[in-house]
């Protein structure tokens, strides 16, 4: 079903709209929109991803778990994906889910209706005041034995 869904259903409702809309503000309006949201969007998923790592990467820092900035990240993956596809259906979609209210109401909604819980760890991060040139390995020796006639 997520299949016919995604390459049968979405196109369709997309050339419809994209019909609609371009027969009320004409054909090149509506193709410079879809070029606009798409570079428009581009840009604010690259700042909001950014945002977002940093945000995961204070979290881990101190010893709890980024849940919140990965449900955040898939979310803005996910936006950057619909934003890139041509179609005024799925940049609603996509500017929706650059929203932080509604990403974090999709959260609750995910949380409440499932099994998984967050909890969080206890972890010492310490700067390593080695030389960063160096490499520990560890290594064996294998001698083949020779075939003796």
């Amino acid at each position: 079903m997520p299949f016919f869904v995604i390459f049968i259903i979405i196109p369709i409702s997309e050339i419809l709209v994209f019909m609609g809309v371009s027969d009320k503000i004409g054909l090149g309006t509506a193709l410079f929109f879809a070029l606009f949201t798409a570079i428009l969007g581009g840009f604010i998923v690259k700042y909001q991803g950014i945002q977002t790592m940093i945000t995961a990467q204070k979290s881990m820092q101190h010893g709890q778990i980024p849940s919140k900035e990965l449900f955040d990240g898939l979310c803005i993956v996910a936006a950057g994906a619909t934003l890139i596809t041509p179609g005024f259906i799925t940049d609603i979609i996509g500017f929706s889910l650059l929203v932080p209210a509604i990403r974090n109401f999709l959260r609750e909604k995910l949380a409440s209706s499932s099994k998984f819980q967050s909890s969080s760890f206890s972890a010492q991060y310490t700067q390593s005041t080695q030389d960063s040139d160096i490499i520990d390995v560890e290594y064996e020796t294998i001698i083949e034995e020779q075939d003796k006639p």
